[in-house]
């Protein structure tokens, strides 16, 4: 602690104000004893803090590294005009530090790429680049003592639901488990109903879990129920991922009253396109559609991977992340690119521009009906 405060005055008053805040939760008791706090508190009496503010104490931390990948958005519909602000979302598995460091065998990955104090400080970065209005993120370990205390100062509202038995505990020295978290922007909307599901799979409770929340927006009074979540990874479980799938659908069928609230989906599903997970969330009767399948050429066809790294065990392109939408309630008016393979580089995810192994997914979304539209 008092390296990382000797570090932190070093660089002058905004980012000494940055780390005072981190250290202050550091040894809070919601992270130490590893609570399962279902949903947090609202949040401490914090100064706010200026996002393009943080953003430049972030990179003031990153000063050694190379920079940020560019990517550019991609304008997929302009014929109808919006009378509010689109609400943009953000679906991202961030890489729990506790797997990153001890479990996942990168193989071509350098240890000081993942250092949490400046690998926080990226993912982060990624984070504030895009201001999302919705985040929803997996593999969160670090919940009450970075992103929770500072993402409230940033205007959200965040809940965090681990996995019951999380692999992060198996490793030495973590920061508890890791699981599901959920924020939104406070000033954009009003939270209506919170659910978390500890999902079920052939009739028995699961590790995996996922957060549902009713949402009303601000400004057109309208509600909107966002879901995010984490499945089962492997080879070898894609049955055990489609009972899940059918599992948190069923449960959606009801949170949606019948698909009469307009619904998104974020999730690191663990399963390709192929898998029957995929095909049943296309094909049920909450009228869903994957939004990133609109940057094809065809509008039909996912991206050709969204997460891309090298393990001891061998390499691993596959897509596994998706923003699922309403299709007949909502639109999506813009998606964020994916990096291309020369960005990734031959040592592939992580690395020192890029903090996780899965990329992040970013659509800015509309209502087709809005009470308030324009005439």
């Amino acid at each position: 602690m008092e390296i990382l405060c000797k570090k932190a005055c070093s660089m002058g008053n905004g980012t000494s104000r940055l780390y005072s805040a981190l250290a202050k939760t550091l040894n809070s008791s919601a992270a130490s004893q590893h609570r399962e706090y279902l949903e947090s508190p609202d949040p401490e009496h914090l100064e706010p803090i200026d996002p393009k503010e943080l953003l430049e104490e972030c990179r003031a931390v990153l000063h050694s590294r190379p920079p940020r990948f560019q990517r550019d958005f991609v304008d997929l519909k302009t014929d109808c005009p919006s009378s509010h602000p689109p609400i943009r979302v953000m679906q991202w598995n961030i890489l729990a530090q506790a797997l990153g460091e001890g479990k996942d065998n990168f193989a071509q990955c350098p240890v000081e790429a993942l250092k949490w104090e400046e690998r926080k400080c990226l993912i982060l970065e990624e984070i504030l680049a895009y201001q999302p209005d919705i985040l929803c993120l997996q593999e969160v370990d670090h919940y009450f003592d970075t992103f929770q205390p500072l993402l409230s100062r940033l205007g959200y509202r965040g809940t965090f639901f681990p996995k019951p038995w999380s692999p992060c505990l198996d490793v030495e020295h973590n920061n508890g488990p890791d699981g599901c978290a959920l924020f939104f922007l406070q000033n954009r909307f009003k939270l209506v109903h919170s659910t978390n599901i500890r999902l079920t799979a052939m009739a028995l409770k699961t590790n995996q879990v996922a957060i549902v929340q009713t949402l009303e927006c601000k400004e057109s009074s309208q509600q909107l129920c966002v879901a995010v979540t984490h499945l089962k990874a492997r080879s070898g479980w894609e049955q055990f991922r489609s009972a899940q799938g059918c599992d948190l659908l069923r449960n959606l069928q009801n949170l949606t009253q019948g698909a009469k609230i307009p619904l998104i989906v974020c999730g690191d599903f663990n399963a390709e396109p192929t898998e029957d997970v995929y095909k049943n969330f296309a094909s049920s009767s909450l009228n869903l559609s994957s939004a990133y399948k609109l940057l094809s050429p065809d509008g039909q066809s996912e991206p050709p991977y969204t997460s891309w790294k090298i393990r001891t065990s061998g390499e691993y392109r596959h897509t596994l992340d998706y923003i699922w939408y309403s299709k007949h309630s909502l639109s999506v008016r813009a998606a964020l690119d994916l990096l291309t393979e020369e960005q990734i580089g031959a040592s592939r995810l992580p690395s020192f521009n890029y903090p996780s192994d899965h990329l992040s997914l970013v659509c800015d979304f509309s209502f087709n009906n809005e009470p308030d539209g324009l005439s």
